[in-house]
């Protein structure tokens, strides 16, 4: 849950959190991915933050037009999609999220791979992404809710000082849950 309240008088960073599957965006499957995310943020973040969220299909030119959207108009930091990373021919966020990149951070990708490689066979089939687009980090992950939580453990502590690199609000973490790393 978001933490609007906490942190009086710091900047209210805003979130995306963008759900991509055919299935929920149609009302056929609860989603679960973005409450996944959403669950997880509020563990991990003490300064104050409202989520913006979104289940769309998975529609290459939606996905790009509403990254695009969060990031410019909603004033979006960070931007966290879930689903559409695997190799299916309707797995298509990588590539609508490097269409609207500026700078691609291949090491996020690099990572959640590798912490998820050890519980999950085919995790060497997930193509996660990350990047940024103005001052707003985007962060593609699996839609199921235990990857969610394991690829966000292996890449938030260098969340922070990435939104701070990109002039976006400070955002602060429990440091008995994340422990962010700021060598600026």
């Amino acid at each position: 849950m978001d933490n609007s309240s906490a942190g009086r008088g710091a900047a209210v960073a805003r979130i995306g959190i963008v759900s991509v599957s055919d299935r929920a965006s149609r009302g056929e499957y609860e989603d679960r991915g973005g409450p996944a995310v959403k669950a997880y943020l509020g563990e991990v973040l003490t300064s104050p933050w409202k989520a913006t969220t979104r289940v769309i299909p998975d529609e290459e030119d939606l996905i790009r037009a509403t990254l695009a959207e969060l990031a410019d108009e909603a004033g979006c930091c960070l931007v966290v999609t879930t689903g559409g990373t695997g190799p299916a021919s309707r797995d298509v966020t990588p590539e609508a999220t490097a269409a609207v990149l500026d700078k691609e951070l291949a090491g996020f990708g690099e990572a959640m791979r590798a912490v998820s490689r050890p519980h999950v066979p085919t995790a060497i089939l997930s193509r996660q992404t990350a990047g940024v687009r103005g001052s707003a980090l985007i962060i593609n992950l699996p839609g199921s809710p235990k990857a969610v939580r394991e690829c966000l453990d292996a890449v938030f502590a260098a969340v922070p000082d990435c939104v701070d690199l990109i002039g976006g609000p400070r955002l602060e973490t429990d440091p008995d849950r994340v422990r962010s790393y700021r060598p600026h």
